[in-house]
């Protein structure tokens, strides 16, 4: 008959310390997702303080922050579903399994790929946008500022 060791006080801690990093890093890619999101209203601003027309339209950065907003979602779903498997296992005396963290390894991969699709959409952005933005900026930092 085998006898089943419990799991130590350090191993819940560390499960819960994981488990709190990986809630703030959902919370990050849900607050970054807004801000991506909100990126394409302010350059429609900035195109309407330029008073040029705008004949493009930056409908991606609200599908890109959506992207993230999402992942964050299920990153904080995902994680919660793994800490309560882990807390479960420990309590029953199951040996930890040292294994790569897949969830890790396939978010890394995904904003990998979303920031290689926003650094493609700033460029074609920044490509097209009116040249002489600095000044409006600029013009509009002074009046704030002022």
């Amino acid at each position: 008959m085998e006898l089943k060791q419990k799991a130590d006080l350090r191993d819940y801690l560390a499960a819960e310390r994981t488990f709190l990093a990986w809630i703030r890093t959902g919370l990050a890619l849900m607050g970054f997702g807004f801000v991506v999101a909100r990126f394409g209203l302010f350059l429609q601003q900035l195109e309407f303080f330029q008073h040029a027309p705008s004949p493009q339209s930056y409908g991606l950065s609200l599908w890109f922050g959506t992207a993230l907003i999402a992942t964050g979602v299920v990153v904080n779903i995902s994680s919660a579903w793994r800490h309560v498997r882990l807390v479960r296992e420990l309590d029953r005396g199951e040996p930890a399994h040292s294994r790569p963290s897949t969830q890790a390894v396939v978010i890394a991969l995904f904003l990998a790929l979303v920031g290689l699709a926003m650094a493609i959409y700033l460029v074609s952005v920044h490509g097209s946008v009116n040249p002489h933005a600095e000044s409006v900026v600029e013009t509009l930092s002074a009046k704030i500022a002022g």
